[in-house]
């Protein structure tokens, strides 16, 4: 019986094993089309990014006025606005200004934005719904708008930080005027900046925060390591990138920051709140030399981009001894 069995089983037909399905063919698409459809958008960045860029390069050799202006009759001088500039007093005492403006603005907004980030991390679902919601709104504001809210709030006569600080018995800034003197304007732009400045930085470092394991702290926990050593033995090592993204943004962004200085102050009281943005409108405008308000921006954006390639090539050294 056992044998018939066999017999039976091996006379079975066998199935072909079935083919694996086909995957679909990718639609290729060949000619000029995709260019033709991409190139109105790319001509129309280099237009807006690249022809002004190129314009004010050109201005900062001529000889360019109101006159030049208006009949076009520029002559180049070589390197003669660039030599006026740098011979000038003024120029290094604004360029100062710039690199301490930039320096208090960005380590606020990095130290109150990692804060920020941290505490949302440990609140609840709703705490942390309400917190993000507020970060959005302030953020949301036009620029221009939040400036004219600070002007407000620092008025002398009608303004809730004199009558707040009146309240608490503080004689002295009843009708105070704040941005009539240098240093108290250059502060309440600092703040400004950074009030501008932190939802960003703090919303993005939260998102970095995700993604660190949640098993990493409890090792770190078990093992009795202290929150400051957590933070930069576990969390600090896993969020550098985004950190170091975060803190190149706000270098720019402060570093030219132009429209909450001169919707507020226009650089005054004096020269307190001039930053070179601020200093190249201003030589644009007066006696219209826009010339070396060119050659002034052209500065800026050398300095700036200096500023960043040295952070860039310190950060690789790091990241390589690691």
């Amino acid at each position: 019986m056992s044998v018939v069995r066999e017999r039976t089983v091996s006379r079975r037909p066998t199935r072909p094993p079935r083919r694996p399905p086909r995957p679909p063919r990718r639609a290729t698409t060949s000619g000029p089309w995709p260019y033709l459809l991409v190139a109105p958008a790319v001509l129309g960045m280099l237009y807006l990014l690249l022809y002004p860029l190129a314009r004010a390069v050109l201005i900062s050799f001529q000889d360019f006025g109101l006159r030049q202006l208006i009949l076009g009759d520029a002559r180049f001088t070589g390197f003669d606005n660039y030599k006026t500039l740098l011979s000038d007093p003024r120029f290094w005492t604004v360029v100062r200004r710039t690199f301490l403006f930039m320096a208090v603005s960005v380590a606020s907004i990095m130290v109150l934005s990692t804060l920020v980030a941290l505490m949302v991390e440990r609140l609840g679902r709703f705490g942390r719904a309400a917190v993000l919601s507020a970060l959005v709104l302030a953020w949301a504001m036009p620029v221009v708008a939040a400036t004219t809210v600070f002007q407000w709030l620092f008025h002398s006569e009608f303004g809730i930080v004199n009558h707040a600080l009146t309240g608490l018995g503080f004689t002295s800034f009843d009708g105070y005027p704040w941005l009539a003197h240098g240093t108290a304007a250059f502060s309440i732009l600092v703040l400004l900046v950074v009030w501008q400045s932190v939802p960003f930085a703090a919303i993005t470092l939260y998102s970095a925060l995700t993604t660190v394991p949640g098993e990493l702290y409890e090792a770190a926990r078990i093992d009795g390591a202290s929150w400051p050593r957590v933070f930069r033995s576990v969390t600090l090592p896993i969020v550098r990138p985004i950190f170091m993204l975060v803190l190149s943004l706000e270098v720019i962004w402060t570093f030219k920051a132009f429209v909450q200085i001169w919707v507020m102050t226009r650089g005054g009281p004096g020269d307190a709140t001039t930053i070179l943005p601020v200093y190249a409108v201003q030589t644009a405008l007066s006696g219209q030399h826009y010339d070396l308000g060119s050659a002034a921006s052209m500065l800026t954006v050398l300095l700036m981009s200096g500023v960043l390639i040295l952070y860039f090539r310190q950060m690789f050294r790091q990241e390589a001894e690691l």
